[in-house]
């Protein structure tokens, strides 16, 4: 692609890069495709496009984990050219321009900049991003579900994604054209268009009435287009009016590069801030957990629980008796569940260790500390959980999503360190007590519950101390939000050992 030698470069430069899936800790991405297309910013018309495949250095790399998320084999790559000898064109294309594309804040912009960094050549560098998962997400609201590029294609009717580097950013300008326009026509008229009046019946990322759920579970395939369990159904955005006479409405979702987006402040909702989009998460979590009665009778599942009851110690699970199956839950939405020969999986730890104390860094939407902290885990812990993130994670692939899935078990290099999971003690919306977490405190033999009549973090402080020991009885809870995807702890009971 030539493009233009003026020092405006006002193109947009939407592009997209295909990537292998690392299969173990510490192993990074490799490029296997990047696309991109010139678009004018005035007229949303494509000007020119570009899209090569890539051969990595190493061609293991492409496992077989990554030929189902894109298609893309070793033999398909085997006499494509290496990123070396593509570097001066994607330079040429990228550098000075503003960069256009779903997620690249986070994904595709590093992605570029690692694969720069590893031929010893400058990274280029935009003069403004549009990350339109982000902006659609802040604008657009989640009235099509998780905000991928996939269920926004469903959403407007575009057909199926393919996670192909040209194909899917010719898909992203539609995509953001078709929000503009509906933003628009709300703007327009906005006590006319209500938000509600807008929300269409496939706003959901998966056709109810293909989402079985057979027991075995792990097999489950899905037959709409790929996309993942929408776990948050917030909501929508209300429109916000646009002055398109003065500005051009898409040169003003321009953002620019600046230090708050390397290090954004946490106090600030940036969708991008990986602390916030936690906080998210978990309060999804908390909604669903108190609506768990919402879950549909075709769906639900017994845990035949009672108290404590109904909590597996890690040696009393069978490896091979766990599976995984999707179910209707909050408000309607997919999500996956993992099962005990057919019951809801629920574990209990005696005696873990609290290797740091309540967090309280991130914030809700109501200004109080989302709460956790972290504990070591047990050889026996470690191995239900890697095996529940391999299930979990596999029938996510399996429905099509290509979130980016974290590990629930924490694992760093160091002979100091030991595995570790983070235990999360939900906020309540509603009741007398303010943390979704009974706790108790065992002393000499006997346990006595905790009472707390007002929500105050500091008094949780001095109980969860490193060092001491702690009875956890806990969900274990899979997620799939934003491209992130995987499993979380929480606490539905808390017995401290005083020391």
């Amino acid at each position: 692609m030539n493009s233009s030698s003026s020092e405006e470069r006002s193109e947009i430069a939407f592009f997209d890069v295909e990537t292998t899936v690392p299969t173990r800790p510490g192993q990074r991405f490799a490029l296997l495709e990047f696309g991109a297309i010139l678009v004018c910013p005035r007229k949303l018309v494509e000007l020119q496009s570009y899209s090569t495949l890539i051969k990595p250095a190493d061609l293991s790399l492409i496992s077989t984990l990554s030929v189902r998320c894109n298609g893309i084999t070793p033999d398909a790559v085997v006499s494509a050219p290496t990123f070396l000898q593509i570097s001066d064109q994607v330079y040429d294309l990228l550098h000075g321009r503003i960069w256009a594309g779903h997620n690249i804040i986070r994904f595709d912009c590093a992605r570029i900049r690692e694969a720069f960094a590893e031929i010893g050549k400058p990274a280029p560098e935009p003069k403004g991003t549009i990350d339109s998962l982000q902006l659609l997400t802040q604008k657009f609201g989640r009235r099509a579900g998780d905000m991928k590029m996939a269920t926004l294609a469903t959403y407007f009717g575009l057909g199926q994604q393919t996670h192909r580097s040209l194909d899917d950013v010719r898909m992203n300008l539609e995509v953001v054209k078709y929000c503009a326009t509906v933003l628009f026509l709300e703007s327009s008229l906005p006590d006319i268009f209500t938000a509600n009046s807008w929300v269409s019946p496939n706003a959901t990322t998966r056709s109810r009435s293909n989402a079985k759920s057979p027991p075995e579970g792990v097999g489950l395939k899905i037959s709409t287009p790929p996309s993942s369990s929408k776990l948050n159904d917030d909501p929508m955005l209300p429109p916000t009016n646009h002055e398109p006479e003065e500005k051009h409405p898409i040169l003003s979702l321009l953002t620019r590069i600046t230090a708050e987006e390397v290090e954004p402040n946490i106090a600030q909702r940036d969708p991008f801030n990986m602390g916030q989009l936690s906080s998210e998460m978990e309060e999804t979590f908390e909604m669903s957990s108190t609506e768990s009665s919402e879950m549909s009778p075709s769906a639900a599942v017994s845990d035949g629980s009672s108290d404590s009851a109904g909590f597996l110690e890690p040696d009393e699970v069978l490896i091979s008796s766990i599976s995984a199956s999707f179910v209707t839950f909050f408000r309607g939405s997919q999500r996956i569940q993992l099962l005990h020969e057919g019951f809801i999986l629920r574990l209990s730890c005696s005696r873990l260790k609290v290797r740091f104390g309540i967090s309280t860094k991130f914030l809700d939407h109501a200004g109080r500390p989302r709460l956790n902290f972290v504990a070591n885990a047990p050889q026996s812990l470690c191995k239900v959980l890697d095996a529940c993130d391999g299930i979990a994670q596999k029938l996510s692939l399996d429905s099509g999503s290509n979130s980016e899935w974290r590990p629930v078990v924490i694992r760093k290099n160091g002979f100091v360190n030991y595995p570790t999971v983070r235990l999360h003690i939900p906020n309540t919306i509603s009741g007398d007590n303010p943390y979704g977490t009974e706790i108790y405190q065992k002393d000499s033999g006997s346990v006595q519950k905790l009472v707390f009549s007002k929500y105050d973090p500091a008094e949780l402080d001095p109980l969860f101390t490193p060092g001491s020991f702690v009875d956890a009885f806990f969900s274990i809870d899979p997620y799939d939000y934003q491209q992130n995807a995987g499993i979380r702890l929480v606490a539905k009971k808390l017995i401290i050992h005083s020391n």
